[in-house]
């Protein structure tokens, strides 16, 4: 090959080559570069309760906590809990509140850890009280805008269409224009979804709310078979509306202690496996996990004396396989970026390239070179020296 042709097709490998600059500068650890995302992981929200004193574990459990009975003003607890639940895939907490000055307490102390360990939070409002009870519609449109204008506007709360997500729970004990209420005052600032049951429920409050967050955490896989159905009908309901569908999944339910009859086994994580498969096939825009530390209904999955870890293992293994099937979560309000490649693998690629294309052009030059001191010995009459590189 003549050097001139030889420098023309480095030239072009060279060229060819500067076009994987991105793929060698994203890649991770050297292996192929990943393809463009094209969907997210979708977030897991856990409900989360902060009524916690030292006097509540001696009522309706039949389990402990591994850390201990604690108090919910215990910063060490709440720290810990957030840790355990971020690395079993939990993204955020949706906190049971209404306005207390204990709860208003108790948030602020959630909120000001979560925003240390760049862990998300929503609301949800507890709509009746300990009897099951309508609160009065005053008090909780009161308590809404308190939320909005004293809590909501922190960077901590998961936004969903730019608003932070909040839940009326209770929905079904009020009618359309008591919940219209409550939310047309907060709707233009927070994204309010209702706790509604079925279809029919969702849809009677539909121009009201932004969607629904169905608490189903007695659902029995086994002798409801047909529940599945029911889920995706309301996913398609909700989002033929353009509205937010949070879909339920727990990993058992024993409410005997506070006076009901219905129990579902655990399984040892079968129950909350399958029930997450079936919320997953819904295609909901989060998945509410019931709970983390409801223990007098028997629906946590908060490390305890009796089951240890075995639930947030459970947990991290289905989340890790919903990963595979979808790009990482990559939402700007949800502040992660552990599906980010690190710097050093960026820096290390890039190196590489630097070097690699630096050599290339090391041996067009040289070969540039070898070319002219050619082309002036045959000036003067002399053979060159014929060249191995430009046989």
């Amino acid at each position: 090959m003549s050097t001139r042709r030889l420098v023309t097709f480095i030239v072009l490998f060279l060229l060819a080559n500067l076009a994987i600059v991105p793929a060698f500068a994203v890649g991770a650890t050297g292996g192929p570069a990943a393809a463009p995302p094209t969907g997210t992981r979708v977030p897991v929200l856990a409900f989360y309760y902060i009524w916690f004193d030292a006097g509540s574990w001696d009522r309706a459990k039949i389990d402990y906590p591994a850390i201990g009975r604690y108090s919910s003003d215990d910063p060490t607890v709440i720290r810990e809990q957030i840790r355990s639940a971020k690395d079993a895939g939990i993204d955020g907490f949706i906190v049971s509140w209404k306005s207390t000055p204990t709860n208003n307490r108790r948030l602020r102390l959630v909120m000001t850890i979560a925003a240390e360990e760049q862990f998300k939070l929503a609301m949800i409002y507890q709509g009746l009280d300990f009897s099951r009870q309508p609160l009065p519609v005053d008090r909780i449109a009161a308590d809404f805008a308190l939320f909005r204008d004293t809590f909501a506007d922190d960077p901590v709360f998961f936004r969903m269409n730019g608003k932070p997500l909040t839940i009326f729970s209770g929905t079904w004990a009020f009618d359309h224009d008591a919940v219209a209420a409550v939310t047309d005052p907060v709707r233009d600032s927070l994204l309010v979804l209702s706790s509604e049951k079925s279809v029919e429920g969702y849809q009677r409050l539909a121009d009201v709310t932004d969607g629904d967050a169905y608490y189903w955490s007695s659902v029995d896989p086994e002798t409801h078979p047909s529940y599945p159905d029911k889920l995706n009908a309301m996913s398609q309901a909700i989002h033929g509306d353009g509205n937010i569908w949070i879909a339920p999944f727990s990993p058992g339910f024993d409410a005997r202690l506070v006076g009901g009859t219905k129990t579902v086994a655990r399984k040892d994580g079968e129950t909350l496996a399958t029930q997450f498969r079936t919320a997953e096939q819904s295609a909901p825009d989060a998945f509410g996990l019931i709970s983390w530390n409801e223990f007098s209904e028997n629906t946590y999955v908060e490390p305890s004396e009796q089951l240890g870890d075995r639930y947030l293992t459970v947990l991290r293994q289905l989340v890790n396989q919903e990963s595979t099937d979808q790009s990482p979560v990559d939402d700007a309000d949800m502040g992660d970026s552990s599906s980010s490649p690190s710097g050093t693998d960026i820096v290390g690629n890039t190196l590489k390239l630097v070097l690699f294309v630096g050599g290339l052009f090391g041996v067009v030059a040289l070969l540039a070179r070898r070319r002219r001191k050619a082309e002036k010995a045959i000036h003067q009459g002399s053979t060159p020296v014929e060249s191995p590189v430009s046989r």
